[in-house]
């Protein structure tokens, strides 16, 4: 009979301890928020499909350090990043010379060029989704992206709700043009830069269709140029813009903190 009544208790207590913890489980079920996962930051590189320009039919493209080098940070950041072109078509890529240099190198052989050849058309793309957009140069911008409407659109939409806009080198051609629902220029008394002049007359000048310093500067732009070919980037509140290859990794760098301060 003893034996029974401790069996019958041992019973009770286990019983009431299995719904102790599935009781306990539901109400942590409840109040633990569905989204408390980390979300990561989602970034849109949006390139230029041109891979010729100028009177001679110089060869050209987005310049490969100056999407790989980004595409690092914003890799190592754990931000999702996707590709879209103007046209749909694969983008080409110039500088294929520097593929030794191991950021390059990575974006090459990794998913960076796998995923930038599968570019989506820019018209079929939610940008609103996405916390910053961001512009890589090469020669290539400066024969499909100074007058695109879409492309207009989509940077000043961008920029006025406050999510980051980054362009590097001759990326800031993207800038060129913008106008904000104010009816002024979006670079008009900000600070930015760009490929110079000077560094463009020892490069491109029989090549390109205008000197990009000289157009943004006529829009209104405070323009900042450092020593010819030297790294180089700003940040404006939301925007940030690099003026040559040596620039695009601070450029990601400075769209980093800036998105990272928002989440604070």
């Amino acid at each position: 009979m003893k034996k029974l009544m401790i069996l019958t208790a041992m019973l009770a207590f286990f019983s009431s301890y299995a719904q102790n913890q599935k009781e306990s489980k539901i109400v942590q079920q409840i109040t633990t928020p569905k989204n408390e996962t980390k979300m990561n930051k989602k970034i849109l590189i949006i390139v230029s499909n041109a891979n010729a320009i100028g009177p001679n039919n110089r060869r050209t493209g987005t310049f490969l350090p100056e999407v790989a080098h980004p595409y690092a940070e914003f890799e190592n950041a754990n931000y999702h990043i996707d590709f879209a072109s103007l046209t749909g078509d694969t983008p080409y890529l110039d500088a294929l010379s520097l593929a030794n240099d191991p950021s390059n190198l990575a974006f090459l052989t990794g998913k960076g060029w796998e995923t930038m050849q599968k570019a989506v058309k820019l018209s079929t793309v939610d940008v609103s989704k996405y916390d910053a957009v961001f512009v890589p140069g090469g020669l290539a911008p400066m024969v499909d992206m100074p007058e695109n409407e879409l492309l207009k659109k989509v940077i000043k939409e961008t920029y006025e709700r406050n999510a980051v806009v980054g362009a590097v080198c001759h990326g800031p051609v993207s800038l060129l043009n913008v106008k904000l629902s104010n009816g002024s220029y979006l670079v008009n008394g900000k600070n930015i830069t760009s490929f110079t002049d000077e560094e463009e007359r020892g490069y491109a000048i029989a090549d390109v269709p205008f000197l990009l310093e000289t157009a943004l500067t006529k829009q209104g732009a405070k323009f900042h140029a450092a020593a010819n070919w030297s790294a180089h980037s700003i940040a404006d509140g939301n925007l940030v813009t690099g003026q040559n290859p040596a620039s695009a990794k601070g450029v990601a760098e400075k769209m980093i903190v800036i998105l990272e301060a928002a989440k604070k």
